[in-house]
């Protein structure tokens, strides 16, 4: 069962976009998307609120997923997520078995 992760990242002042930008450069993205069970690790910009980036963040199962949350990267990514001083609201799918 794959778990699908929305993550939307507010900000003021295009920090939103900036924190997306670091990431990607980084290498941040890039080193997720490499972790054993990741599916998909994409930004998006919604057209209707500029102070907003979504996460797409996709896991092969739960045990991907939590192997993620325990890895040092997530440390990382949250010093640049109060580096750009975000709020973060999530949203979870589970596919069915």
């Amino acid at each position: 069962m794959s778990i699908t992760i929305h993550l939307y990242y507010t900000g003021k002042d295009g920090s939103a976009r900036r924190f997306a930008q670091e990431m990607v450069e980084s290498g941040l993205a890039d080193a997720v998307r490499a972790e054993e069970g990741c599916l998909r690790y994409e930004y998006f910009f919604p057209m209707g609120d500029p102070e907003t980036v979504l996460l797409i963040d996709r896991w092969l199962d739960q045990a991907a997923l939590d192997f993620h949350h325990k890895s040092p990267m997530m440390a990382q990514i949250a010093r640049l997520r109060d580096k750009y001083r975000l709020r973060l609201r999530t949203e979870r799918y589970a596919d069915a078995p």
